[in-house]
């Protein structure tokens, strides 16, 4: 299995409430990663004003609450796949959010936890 396909399946395991703050997000984002055995970097700086949620060796987890303005998350998200670290990206988002399945020539894959919740929501 691939480290983005390690890193997914832990994610698959992540359940929030409805309405979470984002620490609620990134607390559970942690436990997941520790009870698979990934390591991770919480809070990442990659550069100076580019700091990415979780990096999962050479595979970034960027965390959205509600759902992100996909434009500007695709630009971010170039931003941090520019560097050289990063080899792919997984977002986590409360709601769904369209992006490429490539961005700087890297696989990005998204995560909509209310897809996880197992019913539907407004």
């Amino acid at each position: 299995m691939s480290e983005m396909e390690c890193v997914l399946s832990a994610l698959a395991a992540v359940r929030v409430p409805a309405q979470p703050e984002e620490y609620e997000i990134h607390a559970e984002i942690a436990r997941a990663l520790d009870t698979a055995g990934i390591g991770y970097i919480h809070e990442c700086r990659l550069r100076p004003g580019r700091r990415i949620d979780f990096l999962c060796g050479a595979v970034g987890v960027e965390v959205k609450k509600g759902r992100p303005d996909a434009a500007r998350l695709r630009e971010q998200l170039a931003r941090y796949l520019e560097d050289e670290r990063l080899a792919a990206a997984v977002v986590v988002s409360q709601r769904p959010c369209a992006l490429p399945e490539r961005i700087c020539g890297k696989p990005v894959r998204a995560i909509a936890l209310n897809r996880l919740w197992g019913v539907a929501l407004p």
